[in-house]
């Protein structure tokens, strides 16, 4: 399974999410329909999830997650990460390339609006349990690589500087910043 493919395992378990906004559902959603393929499937799927987890690793994205969560550690910017590929394909590149695009999307908005945390921890185990259920076994230890993207120095600055992030990211600060 290539990065193709796992997107298209994305938009299928949205497709039949009873909602497709629920990062949660997707995940499980997606862990059940990839439990249905053979093992080398599952394990090259794993690879293709931490490739879309490295190439959303970037600070102004973080910055972001910090401004959406109210707050974001090591492991709450994973989850986000992983939010944001059950939201699928297209609001995962546009939100890459712009992270205050978030301020767009529709779950943003409802989260800005309710004061909840957008976050997806059962994304980062899709390949795992999808796995176990299907061979009763967990994945080699060397079913994936991670790399990480050099970090942008431009935005090394305190996050709790308001002023700064009403400047960086002016669309999730009208959402998030009052």
């Amino acid at each position: 399974m290539d990065t193709q493919q796992f997107w298209h395992l994305i938009e299928a378990a949205r497709d039949q999410s009873s909602d497709p906004n629920d990062g949660r559902a997707v995940a499980h959603r997606a862990t059940s329909l990839l439990a249905a393929q053979p093992a080398e499937e599952i394990i090259a799927a794993q690879q293709a999830l931490w490739g879309l987890m490295a190439d959303s690793y970037s600070i102004p994205l973080w910055a972001a997650a910090y401004v959406i969560n109210g707050g974001c550690s090591d492991d709450g910017f994973d989850y986000f990460r992983g939010w944001l590929i059950t939201q699928g394909r297209e609001v995962f590149e546009r939100v890459v390339a712009d992270p205050d695009a978030l301020a767009h999307v529709p779950a943003v908005r409802a989260s800005a609006a309710n004061g909840t945390d957008l976050e997806c921890e059962a994304t980062l185990v899709i390949a795992w349990n999808a796995h176990a259920t299907a061979t009763g076994k967990q994945l080699p230890d060397d079913a994936f690589t991670i790399r990480y993207p050099q970090e942008d120095s431009a935005w090394n600055f305190d996050f709790d500087d308001r002023s700064e992030m009403r400047r960086r990211l002016p669309r999730l600060a009208t959402l998030y910043l009052l």
